[in-house]
């Protein structure tokens, strides 16, 4: 059973528009990406998110409803399902609200529109029109208040109307603005091309009848003037509305202007050819064009007595490739792209200033997983969130191509660099003003001395020879402020406290007999020493270190950890070796509170220990990190210091070291030092667990500064630097400007480099010009090592790191390039070529095997050491013989093979129209013998293959063309030959987004996970999912525990989760996914209120109480 949940969220802008939605004083930016809408308030230089939700449904349109009893406009959505709704904002809630249930407009008799779905709604707001089919449109009434009509029912649209025509595919088209009161009929505009290939344009009267009782009514759209003298570049009509009226007529080479009255035209040639792409409205004269190339154009009418005399087409500027725009106000202007950047820009005079940058890694051609926060293995533990995995994308197209490094988890963005230094054992933040007041001080502690650095207002830095007598020639343990000016220093030998006001030692304290202090931890009145290990000693900070109590613990044995919290006064923790316990004590006697034995297993030790604030309005956290890498929390209560709600996280295999981070509001963040560094902090009234950033920390501590506001000293092995850290999860994603496509993506661990197949496309002398080069780049900065160009009119199709099998049976480290060439003339030319690269120490790429082949090389891999190569309609295995590439194999498959997948001697065929095959590889078992490809399982339908990859013994995963997934499994227990040979489809659903990329990665497997992570996945949407397969004894719960809340959680619109889930393609459609789990929907369990919680959890009726469901939920959030 399987189970998916996305690590970064689609980021492709298709669909936007300006809105009075939140408020009816205020515009809005309505942005869909795929299925979630997201709403942006406007401010003077950009846009700020408000609020986001997704959808049951993959937006295809958008349009804004303004009804006369609705102070704001309301939004209409239609998805790729065909339905569509309203929704309107409810200020009170501040939550989207369902004006307008879904109504399924789904035809399985129409055929579906050839170009895209669209949807306009006519000037005088009466009507809406949508085109969902070949030779179809719509009619919506938009209902007005009348005497019969209810209030619910006046904010609403009328029940659909479909009326044919006689155009099939659909160019542009539109609503043009009505010229006065005798225009009774609202008249549509049709951009189309006939059965001769010609562009024609017609004009449409709209006679829209209404029902009565149960009766939607009817409509009888008839031709008014059509004409067939278009350009046939001709692609997007513009209504123009007073004075001028009519419509422009936007194509390659020329715009014209048409007068829908008279039918006379105005054509003017463009200075260059463009291809344009959007549009969007200024004001009646001017409007923003965008290109194919990513150029803004601005147009402005020159009208003489209502009468267009011609126009003015000046190029402004260039952004990312739009795909939408959006007209903002005061110049502002919201470019929305599809292979770029989303952008917001400013029009200033002649150019164009870009305001803000909306980071989008849509689409994702091909990406690579660098490593899954483990680099010394390939072997990782899935009990970490997988968010440590960084993952590198080939995203956009063209001049908006780009190499996309992404990473889930806590960012942190360096402020400065403090200086190498190395074996940096703590850092201390200290105010030379005193307690409660800026920090401006950092003390460094190594294991021989102590530096100390301060920092002025403007971020100078001076190293301190002395500082307020403090002993800089030891290593220190603790230092802090306390209390009435004071500074406190503990050392492996003394105690301290200095004035900071003349820097005098004013009390000090020292061990006996030249013993060692080994731990130490203070609040504001006491300071609590493990000396030697063994003995615990309290000492009174405002009675000038005066010792309160000394205590030693045989029973126990050595001291392995201490702390003094400060958010509960009166009481120490320590941990203790042999025992492997944490004892709670009073800490004035050292008399113990409670005492709990963390584990059995004695290498389970306590290492660090802290008790801090997480969530508000709930009891403080005691955070136990543990020497096997598991974190233990607990909740204990401040009036009987008891403990309760045990809870355990595995962050890694070694210890974890704990500092707090200030929140606000009296709260804390934790930061868990390891090899898998993680940020503990709390929300939405639970604890959360997310992977940070930092690379090799070793010490962490808060560094509020006047020069640095909220920033965090971080010190690693070779050196310190001050950053800032979020506050919270998120995704985090590092660009690398190509300016081409990114087609194929492959790295190399040994060689810490990447082989990127670009295309790159330029204009010259008014042509276009297309060629392709492989890319050696280093992994840190991406930076480019060495190029090789491909021949002319040849593209890079496949591009794999390969260990391949040389002459003398060695295997050696290559990367192999598949390409095809676009001249396909003649029957018997080259069509595509296979290249082998070598990369030496001086890290040159070095080619040193090619061959000419007679298709295109779309997917490569390997098996036992040779080259697997899908052409067209075959599959063939080639060794590596000295300079030459030798044929051992074929395999014929059914149409094109366009994906591989090897598991040992099993390579797995994404067929393009034929779904996946299984072939066998095996090699002579006598000298002169054939090596052979051989068929052993089949998936005997027909479906569109993306991708393939292998997850499981004798399973793969398959994503399609039409955006579904499928779980395949061999029937290795049938009875007969051919029942073994069927592959059985074991799990389905419909993700609604084409997946480009399917990548295998290894997870050790865990008795105690719920789900092992198993693959990636990209898409062209700029998605990238995580899938995992369920484990045996939770697939019951999960499968009951998704229906229950699919049942109580609505999304808007009201579509129905199962409906939109389900399995659809060409040939059949479902009604439900199949054992299939969506974890966005389950971690919408978190957001559920306590009394919706229960009711699920007793709906789901297994023997699972709510905290140890919302227990489980939290972790599936984790591994992602």
């Amino acid at each position: 059973m399987a189970y998916i949940a996305p690590i970064h969220r689609p980021s492709s802008v298709r669909h936007a528009l300006k809105i009075r939605f939140l408020s009816p004083d205020e515009d809005s930016l309505v942005v869909a990406k795929a299925n979630r809408l997201e709403i942006y308030s406007l401010i003077d230089d950009g846009i700020v998110l408000s609020h986001t939700r997704s959808l049951y449904g993959k937006v295809t349109m958008l349009e804004r409803l303004q009804f006369a009893q609705s102070p704001t406009e309301h939004l209409f959505v239609g998805t790729d399902r065909y339905m569509y709704f309203t929704l309107s904002w409810d200020a009170e809630t501040q939550q989207l609200h369902t004006q307008k249930t879904y109504v399924d407009q789904a035809d399985k008799a129409s055929r579906d529109s050839q170009t895209q779905d669209r949807c306009h709604v006519d000037p005088t707001r009466q009507y809406m029109m949508l085109q969902l089919y070949d030779g179809i449109l719509t009619i919506l009434p938009l209902l007005s208040k009348g005497k019969k009509k209810k209030s619910s029912e006046a904010l609403s649209l009328g029940e659909p109307v479909p009326a044919r025509i006689p155009e099939f595919f659909v160019r542009s088209s539109g609503f043009l603005y009505p010229r006065g009161e005798a225009e009774v009929h609202p008249k549509i505009a049709i951009l189309y091309t006939d059965d001769r290939d010609s562009v024609c344009l017609c004009f449409k009267d709209l006679d829209f009848s209404p029902g009565g009782a149960g009766d939607p009514g009817s409509a009888n759209i008839a031709t008014v003037t059509a004409r067939d003298d278009l350009e046939l570049g001709a692609s997007h009509i513009i209504p123009v509305p007073a004075p001028a009226y009519g419509l422009l007529v936007l194509a390659e080479v020329s715009i014209t202007y048409i007068d829908d009255l008279s039918g006379e035209s105005l054509m003017e040639p463009l200075r260059d050819p463009a291809i344009f792409v959007a549009w969007a409205p200024i004001d009646a004269q001017r409007w923003l064009f965008a290109d194919d190339f990513g150029q803004i154009y601005l147009l402005m009418l020159i009208i003489e007595e209502a009468e267009v005399k011609g126009w003015k087409l000046d190029v402004i500027g260039t952004t990312s490739r739009a795909t939408t725009l959006v007209y903002l106000g005061n110049g502002l202007v919201f470019v929305g792209s599809h292979q770029g950047d989303s952008q917001v820009i400013r029009i200033q005079e002649r150019n164009i200033q870009v305001m803000q940058n909306l980071a989008n890694i849509a689409p994702i051609l091909d990406f690579t997983i660098m490593d899954l926060g483990n680099r010394s293995g390939e072997t990782h533990s899935n009990e970490y969130s997988s968010g440590q995995a960084r993952i590198v994308t080939g995203s956009g197209a063209f001049g908006d191509g780009s190499l996309r490094s992404i990473r889930s988890g806590v960012g942190i963005e360096e402020q400065g660099l403090l200086g190498d230094m190395d074996n940096i054992l703590d850092l201390y933040p200290v105010s030379s003003q005193g307690e409660g007041k800026q920090t401006d001080t950092l003390a460094v502690a190594f294991a021989d001395e102590t530096r100390v650095f301060q920092f002025s207002a403007d971020g100078e830095v001076e190293e301190k020879e002395e500082f307020m007598g403090l002993s800089l020639t030891q290593g220190s343990l603790y230092i802090s402020n306390v209390p009435d000016n004071r500074l406190l220093q503990v050392t492996l030998s003394q105690v301290q406290i200095t004035d900071l006001e003349n820097g005098m030692v004013t009390a000090d304290w020292s061990t006996r007999d030249k013993e060692t202090i080994t731990v130490a931890s203070a609040n504001n009145s006491h300071l609590v020493v493990s000396i030697g290990g063994s003995e615990l000693v309290t000492l009174h900070l405002a009675k000038d270190l005066q010792m309160c109590a000394q205590r030693v613990f045989p029973e126990e044995g050595q001291i392995a950890c201490i702390h003094v919290p400060s958010v509960c006064a009166g009481i120490c923790i320590a941990g203790f070796w042999q025992s492997t316990s944490v004892t709670i004590m009073n800490v004035d006697s050292l008399e113990i509170i409670q005492r709990v034995v963390m584990s059995d297993d004695i290498a389970a030790v306590p290492r660090s220990l802290i008790l801090t604030q997480l969530i508000p309005k709930e009891p403080p956290t005691l955070l136990i990190a543990m020497a096997n890498g598991e974190v233990v929390t607990f909740a204990m209560d401040t009036t009987n210091f008891a403990l309760s709600a045990r809870k355990a996280t595995i962050l890694g295999t070694q210890g974890a070291t704990f500092k707090t981070l200030p929140r606000g509001d009296g709260l804390f963040g934790v930061f868990a030092i390891c090899e898998h560094s993680s940020l503990i902090y709390g929300s939405e009234g639970r604890m959360v667990y997310a992977a940070v950033t930092a690379e090799q920390a070793s010490c962490v501590c808060a560094f509020d500064s006047k020069a640095y506001p909220g920033a965090v000293a971080i010190a690693t092995p070779s050196d310190l630097r001050i950053a800032l850290v979020d506050t919270e999860r998120t995704t985090h994603v590092h660009t690398l400007k190509v300016n081409e496509t990114v087609r194929r993506i492959a790295y190399s661990r040994k060689l810490k480099a990447f082989g990127v197949g670009t295309i790159r496309r330029e204009i010259e002398d008014g042509c276009e010009i297309i060629d392709s080069r492989l890319k050696l780049n280093d992994e840190v900065m991406f930076k480019e090592l060495d190029m090789f160009a491909l021949n002319k009119d040849e593209l890079i199709e496949s591009c794999i790191r390969a260990d391949l099998r040389d002459r003398s049976g060695q295997l050696s480290e290559r990367f192999v390039v598949g390409t095809a060439y676009m001249d396909h003339d003649g029957k018997d030319v080259v069509r595509g070529r296979i290249l082998v690269f070598a990369v030496g120490k001086e890290r040159k790429l070095r080619l040193v095997n090619k061959l000419a082949v007679m298709g295109a090389c779309r997917a490569l891999g390997v098996v036992d050491g040779n080259i697997v190569a899908a052409l067209v309609k075959t599959v063939v295995i080639y060794s590596v013989d000295g300079p030459d590439l030798t044929k051992l194999a074929t395999y014929r498959t059914s149409t094109a093979p366009i994906a591989l997948s090897i598991q040992g001697n099993q390579i797995a065929i994404g067929d393009l129209m034929k779904s996946v095959s299984i072939v066998s590889y095996t090699r002579p078992t006598h000298p002169g013998g054939a090596h052979a490809l051989t068929e052993i399982a089949r998936h005997f339908e027909t479906t569109w293959s993306t991708a393939v990859a292998y997850i499981d013994e004798h399973t793969w995963l398959e994503s399609d063309a039409e955006g579904n997934l499928m779980v395949l499994k061999q029937n290795v227990g049938g009875i007969t030959p051919e029942d073994k040979r069927i592959l059985h489809t074991i799990s389905e659903i419909r993700l609604g987004e084409m997946v480009n990329k399917i990548q295998r990665v290894e997870v050790e497997e865990s008795g105690s996970a719920v789900v092992l992570p198993r693959a990636f996945m990209g898409t062209v949407d700029g998605s990238v999912y995580l899938f995992a397969l369920i484990a045996p004894s939770k697939q019951d719960l999960l499968m009951r525990l998704q229906q229950a809340i699919a049942a109580r959680v609505q999304s808007p619109g009201n579509v129905p989760f199962n409906t939109y889930r389900a399995f659809k393609n060409a040939v059949r459609e479902s009604d439900e996914p199949f054992r299939f789990v969506d974890g966005e929907l389950i971690e919408k369990f978190l957001d559920c209120p306590s009394s919706l919680q229960e009711t699920i959890c007793e709906e789901v009726g297994v023997q699972t109480d709510v905290e140890e469901m919302r227990a489980m939920v939290e972790e599936l959030r984790r591994i992602h």
